[in-house]
C-alpha cells in the first residue's frame, strides 16, 4: 500500500548537482549521489496508480510502483531485485535515459512527477553486482557483434540461459557509445568496468580490436549471430563549405574527448581557445557542449532550426512531451543557444572561419529561410550534431538508414538478428536494452529453448523525438 498523502507532503526534488565553476574544471559525474534522505520522500510520492501508465512510458515494462514503494519503507534489497528483474542496467539508464516513464507519470498531470530514474539509479547503487551463473550449459555458440547497451544486455541474458557467448568489439576497449561516446561527466566509465566485471564473471568473453567483416565465416563458427553495431554514421548536412576543415561530425570530437580522459591522448580536434557552433539540439549536441566548455572554448553556440518549445508539460502535454523545452546540465555552464535557424554555408578559405545562419521556418521537417535574417557566426570549429544512420552489413538499409528485421528478430540470413540502434535507428538506451533482451529471447527460442523475457516487437517504436 503506498503512502495516500506521499504526493502531498513532498514535492519533487533532484539530486544536487556539482556547482559550475567546479565541475567544468574536471570531467567527473554533474549529479551527486542522492541519498536516502532525498530519494525515500521522493519514492513515496509514487501513488501506485491503478494503471500505472509509467510502465507503458517505459519500453523494458520496469516495475515502478513496485519498487518506488519499497524503497520507501527502506527495503533496498528486494527493490533491486524488482529493478533487475526488467532492467540489465539501471545505473545506464537511471543516468543516462531521458525518462519517457516520468513523462507517462500520472501525478505529472496536475504535478511534477516522480523522480523515477534518480529511484532507479540509487536503487542500482544499492546492490552488489553479484554475477548470476547459468544452473546449466546448453553447448551453443553465439556471437554478439557490438559492445553496446544492446549488445551487451543481449550477451548477459544468454549467457544466464547458459549459451557460450562472445562479443566481438572494434574498439579496444567493450562498451561501444557507452565507453567512448557519452563523456564522462554523464557516466563515469567506472561504472561501466563495474558491469563488465560482472558480465565477465558470468561467463561472457569480449574480443576487442576486432572489426567483423566477414559476417558469413562469422555464422559458420556460431549457433546464432547477433547484429548490434549501433548508428555511428552521422548525418551530413550537404551545406557549401561543409568540406572545409574544422567542420567535423559531433562523435569525432566527442571520441577523442573520451579517449583523452581515458588514456590521456591528445585530441586532434580541440575546443580550446575557439569559438565553436554546435549544429543540432539534442542529447549529442548537449554532449559537444559540456566538452567545449571543459575544453576551454572562447565561445560556444548552438544552434537548432526547430522554434524554441514550450518550456513546461502544461502548455504541451504528454504524449508530446518530447516536443518541450529540453535543458540538460550543460545548458547551466555557458553558451548560447539559439532557435528556429539553420546554416546556409560554412564560410572560410584555409578552414572554417565562420558560419552564414538564416531564421528558418519549419513544416514537415524541411526549413525555409525566412528573406532578409542571413548574418554570420564567428566559428573556429563546428560540429554536426544532426542525427545518425547505421552501417550496412551486407543486407542493405531501409530508408531510416537501419537494418530491417522480421517479426523474429532475424535479418535476411537465417540465425543473424539484429537489435538496438541498428535495426531502429539512432534512439534511446532504454530502447537499446529493450530490443537487446528482446533479440536474446528471440535467438533463445531459434536455439530451441524458452523462458527469455521479450518486453518489445521488431515494429515497437518510440515517442517522436526531435
Amino acid at each position: 500500500m503506498p503512502d495516500p498523502k506521499g504526493f502531498l507532503a513532498c514535492g519533487r526534488q533532484t539530486a544536487e548537482r556539482r556547482p559550475v565553476p567546479v565541475r567544468i574544471t574536471d570531467w567527473r559525474e554533474v549529479y551527486l549521489p542522492a541519498s536516502t534522505d532525498l530519494v525515500g520522500p521522493q519514492a513515496a510520492r509514487c501513488m501506485d496508480c491503478g494503471i500505472p501508465f509509467c510502465h507503458d512510458g517505459c519500453p523494458l515494462g520496469n516495475r515502478i510502483p513496485e519498487w518506488n514503494d519499497l524503497v520507501r519503507t527502506g527495503r533496498y534489497a528486494a527493490a533491486a531485485e524488482e529493478l533487475y528483474a526488467t532492467n540489465n542496467f539501471p545505473e545506464f539508464t537511471g543516468r543516462l535515459c531521458p525518462a519517457p516513464c516520468e513523462a507517462a507519470c500520472v501525478l505529472g498531470i496536475g504535478s511534477d512527477p516522480v523522480t523515477i530514474k534518480q529511484v532507479e539509479q540509487f536503487i542500482a547503487g544499492q546492490a552488489p553486482l553479484d554475477p548470476v551463473l547459468a544452473t546449466s550449459r546448453t553447448g551453443k555458440r553465439i556471437a554478439v557483434v557490438g559492445s553496446g547497451p544492446a549488445g551487451l544486455a543481449a550477451a548477459q541474458q544468454l549467457a544466464r540461459a547458459g549459451h557460450d557467448v562472445t562479443v566481438y568489439e572494434r574498439d579496444d576497449e567493450p562498451g561501444g557509445l557507452l565507453r567512448y561516446g557519452i563523456p564522462d561527466f554523464k557516466l563515469e566509465k567506472s561504472a561501466l568496468d563495474a558491469r563488465l566485471g560482472q558480465l565477465r564473471q558470468e561467463g561472457v568473453r569480449f574480443a576487442c580490436g576486432v572489426n567483423v567483416t566477414d559476417l558469413a565465416a562469422l555464422r559458420a563458427r556460431y549457433d546464432a549471430v547477433l547484429l548490434a553495431t549501433g548508428a555511428l554514421t552521422g548525418r551530413e548536412p550537404g551545406t557549401p563549405g561543409r568540406d572545409l576543415p574544422g567542420v567535423h561530425q559531433a562523435m569525432e570530437h566527442l571520441v577523442q574527448a573520451n579517449r583523452y580522459v581515458a588514456h590521456g591522448e591528445t585530441p586532434a580536434i580541440d575546443a580550446a581557445g575557439k569559438h565553436v557552433v554546435i549544429i543540432g539540439g539534442g542529447d549529442t549536441a548537449a554532449d559537444c557542449l559540456g566538452v567545449a566548455h571543459r575544453q576551454g572554448a572562447a565561445s560556444v553556440t548552438q544552434l537548432d532550426r526547430y522554434p524554441v518549445p514550450p518550456v513546461t508539460r502544461g502548455e504541451d502535454p504528454w504524449p508530446t512531451w518530447p516536443w518541450i523545452l529540453r535543458s540538460y546540465a550543460a545548458h547551466e555552464e555557458g553558451g548560447v543557444r539559439e532557435f528556429g535557424v539553420a546554416v546556409s554555408a560554412f564560410l572560410g578559405e584555409d578552414r572554417v572561419t565562420g558560419v552564414a545562419i538564416d531564421e528558418v521556418t519549419v513544416t514537415n521537417r524541411v526549413a525555409t529561410p525566412v528573406p532578409g535574417t542571413s548574418r554570420v557566426l564567428p566559428a573556429d570549429l563546428v560540429l554536426l550534431a544532426i542525427g545518425f544512420a547505421g552501417t550496412d552489413s551486407g543486407f542493405g538499409l531501409d530508408t531510416g538508414g537501419t537494418i530491417p528485421a522480421t517479426p523474429d528478430w532475424q535479418t535476411t540470413v537465417d540465425g543473424v538478428f539484429v537489435a538496438g540502434d541498428a535495426h531502429r535507428g539512432a534512439s534511446l538506451i532504454v530502447w537499446a536494452i529493450a530490443e537487446g533482451r528482446s533479440a536474446a529471447a528471440a535467438i533463445h527460442s531459434y536455439l530451441g529453448y524458452s523462458g527469455l523475457p521479450s518486453p518489445v516487437t521488431p515494429s515497437s517504436r518510440a515517442l517522436a523525438a526531435r
